[in-house]
């Protein structure tokens, strides 16, 4: 089944007004925005939403996050504004992967655009590291060990290993795109025929099941796995603080969308 833009819109719209929110931002999060999705790919739509400002003023904790049941292939979540900037703080990988999607399906206001322009500033490399170092060591131990293995994870570890390059060589928040990752960090050589071979399977619809393990990919991934479990420790820790920015952003946002 496919979802079109407008059966998304759709969705986003009827959120709006069953939550009583407005939605920033959205986009699509997942192996569809990577570059691999398979024939049967749920659509991981994330958006960041902002609800009137008397929500705010309260001495009570409030669930700041929108989640609905996968249904009809459409996995969609959201996060409230406030959430959303506490994170980017932090340096919240999956939240700066949002911003530089590459398939945005609604951006309104002029928040989003405001958050990306301090992203350099807040991007912390070595907490960055450690989530796709995380990720990698995760997937790599429980689908790639063994003579026979689950073919199509080859992907969700070797992105994140090149992500851990890219951020190594690049100091800078990698980019969502698996194939650009691809052409940018690996040189030409077997590993990277092999590696494109993949993609070309992956995106021309044929399911990648159990099959004997790649040998050029496994020794590649166990080898950087172990290399960035060591350089992780070295890299810089974090960007600088913008708090009294983020906190001017937060209130424009409010004036912005919901008046004074």
């Amino acid at each position: 089944m496919t979802l079109t833009r407008k059966q998304i819109d759709s969705e986003l719209k009827r959120i709006e007004l069953e939550e009583g929110v407005r939605v920033l931002y959205a986009c699509e999060s997942g192996s569809r925005a990577w570059g691999f999705p398979s024939k049967d790919s749920d659509y991981d739509v994330r958006f960041i939403y902002i609800r009137p400002t008397d929500w705010y003023l309260s001495i009570f904790e409030k669930r700041d996050v929108i989640e609905y049941p996968i249904s009809d292939m459409l996995d969609i979540n959201g996060w409230d504004l406030k959430k959303a900037l506490n994170l980017f703080r932090k340096s919240n990988p999956p939240l700066m992967e949002w911003l530089q999607s590459p398939i945005p399906y609604l951006e309104q206001y002029g928040v989003t655009e405001q958050i990306r322009q301090l992203l350099p500033l807040t991007f912390s490399p070595r907490s960055s590291m450690y989530h796709y170092l995380h990720m990698a060591k995760g997937n790599f131990h429980e689908y790639l060990q063994g003579e026979y293995v689950k073919i199509k994870k080859y992907f969700y570890v070797l992105r994140p290993v090149l992500a851990c390059q890219w951020i190594e060589e690049r100091g800078s928040m990698p980019p969502m795109a698996f194939e650009q990752l691809v052409q940018d960090m690996v040189p030409d050589s077997l590993l990277k025929q092999e590696i494109m071979t993949l993609l070309t399977r992956k995106k021309a619809g044929i399911e990648l099941d159990l099959e004997p393990k790649i040998t050029v990919i496994n020794e590649f991934l166990e080898r950087q796995i172990a290399y960035y479990e060591e350089t992780a420790k070295q890299i810089a820790v974090a960007g600088e603080q913008q708090d009294a920015a983020i906190d001017i952003l937060f209130r424009d946002a409010l004036k912005e969308v919901w008046g004074s």
